[in-house]
């Protein structure tokens, strides 16, 4: 992981699961994701599905998004990559609209440099709106969800 510079490696192969984190400190996080080449566009497999107009929210530990209430709070993405709110194209998104999340709760991925990165709420609350189309690239610090906490 140190000689790619990664943080975060997620494999699933043949029902096994191989799941590798590690820790940046703020600064050094902010030098590499500076670093970060754009993000290619996603692979066939993954290509980004239609999105219905409803819109879903999330909600992160940053302050509220322009255009909002006041009371909402941000899901930001911690990394340049693609946003995807599913794990993969078949299966159903992590979380929509009016869905209830907790610090731990999964709310979608972020693929940078072919690696699947999820992204948690770091926070508590109910889905008030999605903010970035399914398969949209996203810079780091970009507001991915709105959430009303609890």
């Amino acid at each position: 992981m140190n000689k790619n510079e990664l943080s975060y490696f997620h494999l699933e192969r043949d029902g096994i699961t191989l799941e590798l984190k590690k820790n940046f400190d703020t600064d050094t996080l902010k030098e590499f994701l500076a670093a970060m080449p754009q993000s290619a566009p996603a692979p066939a497999m993954y290509a980004p599905q239609p999105q219905a107009a409803a819109p879903a929210a999330g909600g992160g530990a940053s302050a509220p998004a322009s255009g909002a209430s006041g009371n909402e709070v941000e899901i930001t993405s911690p990394m340049v990559g693609t946003f995807y709110r599913s794990p993969s194209p078949d299966e159903p998104p992590f979380t929509d609209v009016g869905a209830t999340v907790t610090d731990d709760t999964t709310v979608c991925v972020v693929e940078a440099m072919k690696v699947f990165n999820e992204i948690k709420a770091e926070t508590r609350g109910t889905i008030v709106k999605v903010l970035v189309e399914n398969g949209s690239p996203v810079q780091y610090g970009e507001p991915l969800f709105l959430v009303k906490p609890d």
